[in-house]
């Protein structure tokens, strides 16, 4: 399969990946176009999640698992892995996130926190899709304070856990097959993480409505009351809410790729409609401010790829740090929002409609701007890193 740069593009970033890295690219968007592409307006206005063959077919194309030894097709680099978020999101916001979920949080909180044996046990059954999984950290009351104010409690007893709380927020929550929920252990107030089936008598979860962004992603409500779980699937490498940074940050960076992707979505149908549009006898493509519009989108998403293809590098060279991944998520959704806002004016009245191509990525950017830190906590970890000082509270 002959590999194609993105128009999107406009420096060339993608020709640094390696010929397999491309082809598997190519793979990739080939079956984004025929199996999620015609099908993603429909379930957005519906909020219906992905059909199964749409999980199963991710899985054979190796797109869960592809950081862990014991899941991934072939070597790969963080850089390749964050062109695959692009390319997901740059399709559907919705199917970036199942796959940033399941590859990066959920997969990665056992492979950060889990021991060897929880590695063997699981990796492989989450990278199948025989399992699907979801991340239970946030909380109705503990979003963006989660390091100090989580408030699910997790006590010891004997051999078991048993946990009661609750969590708010949780991507396809209410139709996972197995959560990790992350809960501060009574007897010395550190978090720890849990492998929770979701058939564990205690655990209920029921999915949020009226969302406006991410609808195919099915966001849950979960409570756990006296939810008793073995010691064994307590995540045995994960003492305190350090694990669960490591895990953010490994997969913050993917999410602002994400977000570039999302943005050249809106664009790639704003550059479309700006050649068929015909208005005062030409396309709308020729007059000044469209391609105004156009140019600063252009623009935006250039200085976006340099900034997660380097942070990326960073990962890959063992150096990058919060801040670094803090920087990229707060700037890339931050020029996402202008994006996305600039391609749905050059549509002007169509724009507001999911026909054009437009509207889906531009309610979706609203998620992606907030979730995984907001702009304001990402400012604040970057703002740390600059002075020495902290301005949490």
């Amino acid at each position: 399969m002959t590999f194609e740069q993105l128009s999107s593009d406009f420096y060339g970033f993608e020709n640094a990946l390696t010929a397999q890295e491309k082809d598997k690219i190519m793979e990739l968007r080939a079956f984004l176009d025929a199996e999620v592409r015609p099908y993603a307006n429909e379930l957005w206005a519906n909020a219906e999640f992905f059909p199964r063959t749409v999980v199963d077919g991710l899985a054979k194309l190796g797109m869960f698992g592809q950081p862990w030894e014991e899941t991934r097709q072939f070597e790969n680099t963080a850089v390749f892995r964050g062109w695959v978020a692009l390319e997901l999101a740059r399709v559907d916001a919705s199917v970036a996130t199942l796959v940033g979920m399941q590859n990066g949080l959920v997969m990665g909180a056992i492979a950060v926190a889990g021991s060897d044996e929880q590695r063997a046990e699981w990796l492989p059954r989450f990278a199948s899709a025989e399992v699907l999984g979801a991340f239970g950290l946030t909380e109705p009351l503990s979003g963006s304070d989660t390091a100090q104010g989580l408030r699910t409690v997790a006590r010891r007893d004997g051999d078991n856990w048993v946990i009661n709380g609750a969590k708010r927020w949780i991507g396809n929550g209410s139709i996972s097959d197995v959560t990790i929920v992350w809960a501060r252990d009574a007897d010395d107030n550190q978090v720890k993480g849990f492998i929770v089936p979701t058939t564990t008598p205690g655990y209920a979860a029921s999915r949020i409505e009226n969302k406006m962004a991410l609808r195919i992603v099915q966001n849950a409500d979960i409570t756990f009351t006296d939810m008793v779980v073995p010691e064994a699937n307590r995540l045995q490498r994960g003492n305190s809410f350090r694990e669960t940074a490591a895990v953010l940050r490994l997969t913050r960076a993917e999410v602002a790729w994400a977000a570039v992707g999302n943005s050249i979505g809106a664009y790639e149908a704003a550059v479309t409609y700006a050649d068929e549009r015909i208005q005062f006898g030409k396309p709308i493509g020729s007059h000044q401010l469209i391609q105004e519009l156009l140019a600063k989108s252009l623009g935006n998403i250039t200085a976006s790829i340099g900034l997660v293809t380097q942070v990326s590098k960073m990962l890959d060279d063992g150096v990058q740090k919060d801040e670094h991944a803090a920087l990229a998520k707060e700037y890339t959704t931050s020029r996402m929002r202008e994006t996305v806002a600039w391609c749905r004016e050059a549509l002007g009245g169509n724009g507001i409609v999911l026909d054009y191509g437009v509207m889906r990525h531009f309610a979706d950017a609203e998620a992606l701007y907030s979730y995984e830190g907001t702009r304001e906590m990402n400012t604040l970890i970057v703002g740390r890193a600059i002075t020495g000082k902290s301005a949490f509270v």
